[in-house]
């Protein structure tokens, strides 16, 4: 078995921390990484107590907290890397399904559905969904990849996702992992999840009109920039 980080960026979050953290089986990875993305909460504090390497991104952006997280993982020797969000609606039910055709050769990049079946119901707010089906739309059409979701809850091992040399310090990050992933020709499997509506709180994303327009923005953007770009192949 590989060296597993999983990686946790979190803004202010830190009720659904506090839950979601006690849910993780204490030996299904080596580090669980916390990424405090400039909270002004109890957010570190609850991770450090749940004995999570805990790391400060002071800058905002969930582009930023996810490298920060990734070199984090890199430099603690993580071989095999796996982004969860902090407010629970990632089920950690779920890490063993994701993990396991990374590490059994199957998949080169797993990324988890929110839009399946086995989703609650109301999960993703009406705005999300049309923003990441559009999202995956494009991406299908621009890079020959079908999806229907841009999820947050991913799996890829420290040498590919290095490999794609990550730029973006936003919210199109998840679409710039899987464009680049595309491109480079990597096999991406989707899998249903049990994605959950957030435990505590609300939604910086889609529990704002402004949040949602704004992600929106970020991920078609980078979709666009790197359409008609030439595929390339980069060993994993």
């Amino acid at each position: 078995m590989a060296n597993i980080a999983i990686v946790i960026p979190a803004l202010n979050e830190e009720a659904a921390l506090r839950q979601l953290l006690t849910e993780i089986p204490p030996t299904f990875a080596q580090w669980i990484v916390v990424v405090d993305n400039g909270s002004t909460d109890r957010t570190a504090a609850v991770a450090q107590a749940a004995h999570a390497v805990v790391v400060s991104e002071p800058e905002r952006g969930y582009g930023r907290a996810c490298l920060k997280g990734f070199t984090t993982a890199k430099d603690l020797g993580a071989e095999v890397v796996i982004f969860m969000d902090g407010d629970g609606s990632d089920d950690p039910a779920d890490l063993s399904s994701m993990l396991t055709p990374v590490i059994d050769g199957q998949a080169d990049f797993s990324i988890g559905s929110r839009v399946s079946a086995r989703s609650e119901r109301g999960a993703i707010p009406p705005q999300a969904r049309l923003g990441n089906w559009l999202v995956s739309h494009m991406i299908h059409v621009f890079y020959g990849v079908h999806l229907h979701d841009i999820g947050s809850f991913r799996v890829i091992r420290i040498s590919a996702l290095e490999a794609l040399q990550m730029n973006e310090m936003t919210f199109g990050w998840p679409v710039e992992m899987l464009v680049k992933a595309a491109r480079a020709q990597y096999r991406i499997i989707e899998q249903p999840i049990h994605y959950r509506r957030r435990s505590h709180g609300r939604s910086k994303v889609a529990g704002t009109l402004v949040g949602s327009v704004k992600a929106a923005y970020y991920m078609v953007s980078t979709t666009l920039r790197y359409a008609g770009a030439k595929k390339v192949h980069v060993g994993v």
